[in-house]
């Protein structure tokens, strides 16, 4: 999204998405090698909004086309985050994002955020390293 800076805390959560889907397009399905840049961390409701910001509900990781191609479609987009989280999930994301005190707590605590995802990251690396497979929950920070 142009306009708004990534910062360190982005970057760490969305290394989590990724590695937690095991580098794999959660739309296609295609694998990709490990710390490429053909798969990227989707965000359901955008950076913009800080409550869900770098929560893990609100993101997939999708390889650049598919990323492409439901950035430019809302109700594809919505159609695939909602057959893969829920309708449930999707309301509870919705009544997140209208939640200013948890936006007000992501930008304070950015810090503490950025230190969370790198940890949880070489949590993650390490599984994989020692041979885990398939797709991992993300334990969030807020």
């Amino acid at each position: 999204m142009a306009g708004i800076k990534i910062k360190a805390a982005d970057s760490w959560f969305s290394k989590c998405v990724r590695e937690a889907a095991n580098w794999t397009c959660q739309k296609c399905g295609t694998q990709h090698q490990r710390k490429s840049r053909g798969l990227e961390c989707s965000h359901y409701h955008g950076r913009g909004k800080w409550s869900v910001r770098f929560d893990p509900d609100n993101c997939l990781a999708l390889c650049t086309a598919c990323h492409f191609l439901v950035g430019g479609n809302p109700e594809l987009h919505t159609e695939l985050f909602r057959s893969l989280r829920g309708e449930g999930l999707m309301s509870i994301l919705r009544e997140k994002v209208n939640d200013l005190s948890l936006g007000r707590q992501a930008k304070r605590e950015e810090k503490q955020i950025s230190k969370h995802y790198r940890e949880l990251l070489k949590v993650l690396e390490s599984r994989r390293d020692a041979g885990e497979m398939g797709v991992f929950e993300i334990e969030g920070y807020l």
